[in-house]
This record gives structure tokens, sequence and C-alpha cells, in this order.
């Protein structure tokens, strides 16, 4: 008899034989006890793996837990599939007209569900009943490449229509798909083994739909936190209605769009949308008269600064007097910068602001005073005095940008009613499919890479390695404060993702296989995949967009 081959496997620098053939799950148990939370994928030298696939070469293998971005991910799309089973299974598949994972929504996921059932906690106990039972039973989630044909075929007879729509603009001949006890679905991204590895999650009804809730990737083994922004919500849920009116809910509709000639309008009509907004909230504040300081905050790669620059266009055809101020400005001197616990300056903090000095020329400038503004010279690390005097007149208002704005603290010195306040973010709706989302940080990703590449000489490689930092300010310094907002302001595009391939995909291709950044850069080229492109000569120059990839009349 041939003697079975032996592979071998190095894993944190030691080496271990296992027989060819034998799965990752195999070996990832053999690590188990020694690593906090459940193993879900394996990196076998820069590449993810998924458990249930066998051992075919000599490697060193990582272990990916949902502390990782590419294993909570990979939680949240088992987590789905689950509830989508259970789902069917407790009210009848062919009772359920469409079940449409929507948007993020403070650790969870929005759901909207329709159908010839009553969306109640009585179903949603009975469908959290079945997903424990179906998690209790550790079900094999199988993984099959069909054709992309069948695909559509399967599709179509199992009435997912965009799912069949998406794959008509595939270029790849074969599909892979899952199934889980009958069920068959596709997914953009890994899978865990079986549903045993899907214990913690919860189901609510909220607003006109549910919510599936999951865990944090701080804490991969309790459900997250539940406090959801009402204004974040309806600003998501009204967004959503405007994509649908336009015919653009799903890559797949954005596709057909784009391939019968229909992107130039598209883009007229979604820029239209967005003009008419920014008028409207113009219009809000010439209305209330004692308004003289418009403070704007938003997350980073949102579209601040040309957001500012057209607000201000609407301020002046109300007949006000906008000025700009850049929170940027008032960080203290370099010497004085607080550090992060690994020694690094914390310029995301409201301790590398000078708020003193702030809520002082902000209140002179609010009493008639003439304040000389200051700069920031950030070679030097220093503040700068140089002539720039302002004075508050009849019809002036101030436009100020900075991360802080929404915080009271911040402008803690300035009466309520001297302030309107503006939160802005790149809200997308657009999904793939009815199950599989595209996360807004994405979005905000490809634009960052694109301008960092653009404006400071960045490569992809770089901005992926920093972006964890940019997320962590965020989490502490804006997204508490977005519902202190008098106006959420969606600055996502439709078309975005499309503009946005034929600049973003060169620069993720350059990023080297062998480095940390490889599997992130690999994911959203995956994702790029998905999407017909779009050329920027349509593109106003007085758009969002005009930020990222240039060619805009403002100086951003």
């Amino acid at each position: 008899m041939e003697e079975k081959r032996m592979v071998t496997v190095t894993v944190d620098g030691t080496e271990h034989t296992y027989p060819y053939g034998t799965p990752y799950r195999t070996v990832a148990a053999d690590f188990q006890d020694k690593i906090p939370y459940d193993i879900l994928l394996v990196d076998r030298g820069g590449k993810l793996c998924e458990l249930h696939k066998p051992l075919d070469r000599d490697c060193t293998l990582r272990m990916v837990t949902a502390q990782e971005k590419p294993g909570i991910q990979t939680y949240e799309r088992s987590a789905v599939f689950l509830m989508l089973k259970a789902f069917y299974d407790v009210v009848g598949r062919e009772d359920v007209e469409r079940l449409s994972v929507e948007y993020s929504l403070s650790s969870a996921l929005f759901i909207r569900a329709q159908g010839r059932f009553t969306l109640d906690r009585d179903l949603l106990d009975r469908v959290e009943a079945r997903m424990r039972e179906l998690s209790a039973q550790a079900l094999p989630i199988t993984k099959q490449s069909i054709s992309t044909d069948d695909a559509v075929e399967l599709f179509q007879r199992e009435q997912l229509i965009h799912k069949a729509q998406l794959f008509r603009f595939r270029i790849n001949s074969r599909v892979n798909v899952y199934s889980l006890d009958g069920f068959v679905d596709y997914f953009y991204g890994y899978m865990v083994p079986d549903t045993s590895y899907i214990k913690c999650f919860g189901l609510e009804l909220f607003e006109n739909g549910l919510v599936l809730r999951l865990p944090t990737q701080k804490d991969p083994d309790h459900l997250g936190d539940f406090r959801p922004s009402k204004k974040v919500f309806w600003e998501l849920y009204e967004s959503t209605l405007r994509s649908q009116a336009l015919n653009a809910s799903n890559v797949a509709e954005l596709n057909t769009t784009i391939s019968q000639g229909g992107a130039t309008p598209l883009i007229l009509a979604h820029e239209a949308m967005m003009e008419k907004k920014i008028g409207d909230i113009a219009a809000e504040i010439a209305a209330r008269k004692g308004v003289r300081f418009v403070m704007i905050a938003g997350p980073s790669s949102s579209g601040k600064t040309t957001f500012s620059h057209r607000l201000s266009t609407q301020l002046r055809a109300c007949g006000l007097r906008p000025h700009a101020i850049a929170t940027d400005n008032y960080f203290v001197d370099r010497d004085k910068t607080p550090r992060d616990e690994k020694g690094n300056y914390d310029f995301e903090g409201l301790g590398a602001m000078d708020v003193a000095q702030f809520n002082t020329d902000m209140v002179r400038l609010l009493n008639g005073e003439t304040v000389e503004l200051p700069t920031f010279n950030f070679k030097k690390g220093a503040r700068e005095y140089n002539g720039n005097f302002l004075t508050l007149g009849e019809g002036d208002v101030l436009v100020i940008e900075g991360i802080h704005c929404l915080n009271d603290k911040f402008t803690h010195s300035l009466p309520k009613e001297s302030k309107y306040r503006i939160y802005i973010s790149c809200l997308t709706t657009l999904n793939i499919d009815d199950h599989n989302r595209i996360p807004t940080t994405d979005a905000r990703l490809l634009r960052r890479i694109e301008r960092d590449a653009r404006t400071r000489g960045h490569s992809a490689q770089a901005t992926i390695r920093m972006w964890p930092s940019v997320r962590r300010g965020e989490e502490e310094n804006i997204f508490p404060f977005q519902d202190s907002a008098d106006v959420i302001f969606n600055s996502a595009l439709i078309y975005e993702t499309a503009l946005l391939k034929s600049y973003v995909q060169p620069l993720l291709f350059g990023v080297p296989q062998d480095s940390e950044e490889h599997i992130e850069a690999k994911r959203l080229l995956k994702f790029l995949n998905y999407f017909l492109p779009i050329p920027a000569d349509d593109v106003p120059k007085t758009s969002l967009m005009r930020e990222f990839i240039g060619g805009g009349c403002y100086q951003v």
C-alpha cells in the first residue's frame, strides 16, 4: 500500500506534520486551546483559506479569529446565511417576497422583510429559535463551484432576481455558491464550516424592519451594544428610496444602467438631488436668524471640504456672507500635543485642540469685535498669525469644519441658538445584492486611497495600513456626537464606486503580496470586480467626487 504523503505546517515558528488532504479545521483544532476565540479562517502565507479546505502543500499558517477584520466579516456573513435559512424555514419560502440586508446599524444589520406574514415579536422569536436549533445541529455549510449560466438559472428559479442579474455581468465562467441544509445562496466572501460556529446573535424589531444583532471585533463572544442613531437610520432609509427612484439600488441595476448608456443621466440626476439637499440646508440656516456658526463634522473622506464650499455657495444665494474656518488652525503647538498609549502624537483627541483660544476668538467675533485668526504651520508644528483679521457684520456666518464640531465641549462658550450643526458622512445604500451589503467604510476607504495617492503620494498599502487608526479616532471623537446634529447629510453617490474603479484598481494591484495589507487589497479588488467602470468626463466640476479624483473647481 502506498504510504500517505505528509505535509509540513509551520505555526508560530514550530513545524507540525499532517497527512496530505487534512482539512484546515483539523489543524486549527490543535491550536484552539491556545487562542481565546473561535478560529474561523487560516491565513496561509497571505492568502485566506476556509476551514473546510484540505492541506495540499507545505505551508505557514496563522489562525484568524473574529478579532480581525476578515474574521468578523466571515462571522457576520455566516450569521446572515443562518438567519435567511431560519426565516425561510419558519415563514415558508413561497410566502417570503423579499429579505434584504440593507446596512450596518450600531453592531447590528438592518433588514427589510416583505411577504405574506406579519413581522412581529412572535415571528422573530420563532426565527431566532430556529437559528439556535440549526446552530446546535452543527450543520455543514458547503461550498460548490457551478457554471455562471447555472447560477443565473438557479437564482431566477429561487426568485432572487438581483443575484441572477448580477451574474450576467460576470466575466468568470464559474461561481461559488454555499449550501446549508438544502438552502443555496451566493455570498461575497468566506464562510465558517458549519453552523455551530454561529452562537452569538439576536433578532429585534426596529422601525419598519428588523435587526440582526451581532458581536463586535473587540469582543466576539458577546453582542455589541445596540444604540442606533435614529437620525442616521432615517437618512439611510431616505437615501435607499432615492436610489430606488433612480433604479440603482444594487450593483446589478447600476451595471444595467451603465451598459445601456445611462451613466450620464444617472450622474446628473444624483448630483441634482445632492445640490437640492444642500440648497435646502442653506435655506434652513438663513431662516434661523440667530445662526452665526455653521459647524460641520464627519468621518474621514466624507467630502467635508467640498461640501463646505458648495454650502457656502448656496448660503450666498440666500443672501448670507459665509467665511470658512478650519479648526485645524487651532491645534496646540506640537510640543503640547498629547500622546497615545504607544507614544505617538494624538492629533484626533480634543486635547490636541486649543479649545480655550477657539472659544475666546469665536465669542469675540459673536460680540462684533475684530479678531486676528491663526494659521497652523504644520511643518513647524506651531500656530502663526499672518494678519488674517475678521469682523462679523449683519449677514456674516462662519462655516467651520473639523472633527470636533459637534462636540459641545469644543464650542462650550457659544450659545446654542448661534450654532447650526451638520453631520456629513458617506452613507452608501448601494448593495451588491439583497444578501450582500457594501459597508460604508469600504466606500470611504476607496475614496481615501485615491486621494492619498493623488495629493500626498501615498501608496494604497500605506493608506490601508493606517485606516484602522483613523477608524478608532472616528469611533471616539465623531460617531458619539452624530445625533446632536441639526441635519445629517449623506455624501454617498450611487455611481462613485464605478467611477473610482479605474483609479483605485491599479493602486491596489501595487500592494505587495507579502505584506499584511495584501489581504485587504485583494478583498477590495474582488469587490471592485462586480462593477462596470464609468469615465469621469461627465462628473461635474462641483461634484464631491472631484475632491478625490481631481479636476474640480474648488481648491481642496
